[in-house]
């Protein structure tokens, strides 16, 4: 059986030579492929109802605790643009595909999407590749160097490390990883942890474990709204003028907390400024 630190260069060996594992049956897996892409556009555009997001979920447990009281309370929020649901499915049709070359290159994948519950939340697990439970991930450049680097423990601002720490305690499961794309240049890599080590524990751990936190959120979100901010805002430059950490920048809610909000097209990045000092000389732009 394979080993999850050779996946990465199995699936490289695997695009290069284009030979799946002898033991593979390649036309087997091409039609598991295929169906698993069907089964993602009847879940996009299927005529059935769609789930009521506004829950827990242990997808969404990690994301910090007002966001997730928003999330609850069916606070009024930002409308993604078409681009971004186009993002999204990119995103999921990469995650398939790196499942597809996982099993091309030898490597057993099982428990796609099983079901999960901790203290009766529930959600889905992407799967375990070589018996470690994993999330498949598409990732831009900057977010990719997270997992290559193993930087993930210590700046997490969408929740991965509470989400997948979830499943593995439903599975009653130690080791985690992340397969993770840079979907910008193809590059891949495979970030994988013990959860008893004591290193790792000593960083993720601190705010107790996934009991606690999932204990801690279903009491939250039935309480009047949190009066502490997800993330303080950040100097712009030394004008005076403070904007949004990247956290809240990619928020729905932002608008919500703060009511007067801009955004200003600077050169090299679009920026939302909470307090404005000194106006930047720059182009205003509109907040949909």
């Amino acid at each position: 059986m394979k080993k999850t630190e050779t996946l990465v260069k199995d699936i490289y060996k695997l695009m290069e030579t284009k030979d799946a594992d002898p033991a593979v049956d390649v036309e087997a897996e091409i039609e598991k492929f295929g169906e698993a892409v069907k089964d993602l556009m009847r879940t996009e555009f299927g005529r059935e109802k769609r789930q009521d997001k506004r829950t827990l979920r242990l997808s969404n447990i990690g994301r910090t605790d007002r966001y997730l009281w928003n999330v609850v309370a069916g606070t009024e929020k930002e409308e993604l643009e078409p681009a971004t649901y186009v993002k999204f499915m990119y995103g999921h049709l990469i995650e398939e595909m790196l499942l597809f070359l996982t099993r091309m290159a030898g490597h057993t994948v099982t428990d796609e999407q099983k079901r999960c519950e901790v203290e009766g939340i529930r959600g889905s697990m992407d799967c375990k590749i070589d018996g470690v439970v994993t999330d498949v991930k598409s990732a831009s450049s900057f977010g990719f160097k997270k997992f290559k680097e193993g930087k993930i423990l210590n700046d997490d601002p969408f929740g991965y490390v509470d989400q997948i720490k979830a499943y593995a305690h439903s599975e009653g499961a130690t080791e985690i990883g992340w397969l993770a794309m840079d979907k910008t240049n193809g590059h891949l890599t495979f970030l994988k942890y013990d959860l008893n080590d004591p290193k790792v524990a000593g960083v993720i751990e601190f705010d107790g474990t996934i009991v606690d936190r999932v204990k801690h959120l279903k009491e939250m979100v039935n309480k009047p709204e949190p009066n502490y901010l997800c993330h303080q805002p950040e100097p712009e430059g030394k004008s005076g003028n403070m904007k949004l950490a990247m956290g809240c920048s990619y928020c729905q809610y932002k608008k919500h907390c703060y009511p007067d909000l801009r955004l200003f097209n600077y050169s090299y990045a679009p920026k939302y400024l909470c307090k404005v000092v000194k106006e930047p000389n720059v182009q205003e732009l509109k907040i949909k």
